[in-house]
């Protein structure tokens, strides 16, 4: 008799019918840790990813700094003093900090946020005017969709050409019309219209990109009288290199430069981009590990519980393991019997908690679709997850008969053949 045949399917079924509510909540304790499982997963995923957009389109081994007041005295200078950035600086940034790949100085017309009105005609608009080279497309990406990006010739001959975002279109020309070629003014300065850039952002991050105006660099410093001037430097570290080793290289650099004392870390202010993606990285790394702890804890009460009713259908079915015994069956084959029953009991079970959970993160995953909860997007459980799910259910079953079945095993065939 092989380990399942249509009689040995029937017997399964009648043993596990013949206690249905025993049987069902045992089931049930397996389905709704596999389901939880997948449930938590693809919810921690959508967390993630709607966390992550924070970082889409930037490169994650960047840092940017900029000028602040010094808050300690040192070589005759007071506290309080302001730090200005200059070319010269990125110059020197370029040529003495081996890690930076990338060096781009940026300026920005009022300030981090400062709306700057831009007209076209009667038209106009509050938007972000930035200075940039054309290296910032290589530390941020800046998906051109019409025209092209800022280039060399741009920023040596100090070209007035603008690349402007979604937005700035839509609110200063009209529907449908091409705005490459076309002028705009900034500050009585008419700049031409080279290209027309999206974003991969979401949220507040991608409104306020669409409404970034990009001229080149060189033309900001001429037009809007800040020659020398830089806000601020972005670094994108080399491959081989640590984003974190080029700041503090490049801090201590610009401290020399400024006559800053050496401890005085705050005359500098700098945001990491590589920090915060490690921190962000950890943070879901603990959450992954959190959600299979608690969705594999869930499953092992579910598995106990098939183990304790396969227990008591061994005891319950004692004679007719003597009998197969008498009849010549093998301890092998009688612990095969007892842990397909344990694996096709728990396998059916989580099976479908498998295919529900996907289905109602599949769900939540459609609700929240073109929503605007921007820290949780495309929540799901991707095919590979679901088959470590999948093999991890396949392992609990069989460990769920192995008890059972080596109980199976050591029954005597005489005192089973007694048991009546």
């Amino acid at each position: 008799m092989g380990i399942l045949d249509v009689d040995h399917a029937r017997e399964i079924w009648d043993a596990l019918r013949g206690n249905k509510v025993r049987t069902l909540l045992t089931a049930f304790g397996v389905f709704w840790g596999i389901f939880l499982l997948m449930v938590m997963m693809g919810s921690g995923n959508g967390l993630e990813t709607g966390a992550m957009q924070e970082f889409a389109g930037s490169a994650h081994n960047s840092v940017f700094m900029w000028g602040q007041r010094t808050t300690k005295p040192y070589k005759g200078f007071p506290v309080g003093r302001g730090i200005e950035l200059t070319n010269e600086d990125v110059d020197a940034v370029r040529r003495q900090i081996h890690e930076a790949e990338i060096v781009c100085p940026h300026n920005q017309l009022n300030g981090y946020n400062g709306g700057n009105p831009v007209t076209r005609g009667k038209k106009s608009g509050g938007f972000s005017v930035l200075g940039e080279i054309p290296d910032i497309a290589k530390v941020q990406s800046i998906p051109i969709i019409a025209g092209r990006f800022l280039n060399e010739n741009d920023l040596t001959e100090r070209r007035k050409v603008a690349v402007i975002g979604l937005r700035v279109q839509d609110l200063l020309f009209d529907k449908g019309e091409n705005p490459i070629g076309q002028s705009i003014k900034v500050k009585g300065v008419y700049f031409m219209v080279v290209g027309l850039f999206k974003t991969e952002r979401t949220g507040g991050d991608a409104d306020r990109e669409m409404q970034t105006v990009y001229i080149p660099f060189t033309t900001y410093q001429q037009a809007f009288h800040a020659v020398g001037h830089v806000d601020w430097i972005g670094i994108k570290a080399r491959d081989d290199a640590s984003a974190t080793d080029a700041e503090e290289k490049a801090k201590a650099l610009l401290r020399e430069r400024h006559d800053v004392a050496p401890d005085d870390t705050r005359a500098f202010g700098s945001w990491n981009m590589e920090k915060e993606f490690k921190q962000f990285s950890g943070v879901f790394s603990g959450i992954r590990f959190l959600v299979w702890t608690v969705g594999l804890g869930t499953l092992a009460a579910g598995v106990i519980g098939v183990s304790n009713i396969m227990l008591v259908i061994v005891k319950e079915r004692t004679h007719e393991i003597g009998i197969r015994r008498a009849m010549g069956a093998t301890p092998l084959s009688i612990t095969g019997q007892i842990v397909l029953e344990a694996l096709l009991l728990t396998s059916s079970a989580g099976y479908v908690g498998l295919i529900l959970g996907m289905l109602a993160i599949d769900g939540v995953a459609l609700l929240t679709r073109g929503s605007d909860a921007e820290f949780f997007k495309n929540p799901g459980v991707d095919i590979p997850t679901a088959l470590k799910a999948l093999v991890v259910l396949i392992f609990c079953g069989v460990l769920a008969g192995l008890m059972p079945a080596w109980r199976a095993s050591r029954v005597s065939t005489v005192e089973a053949l007694r048991a009546l």
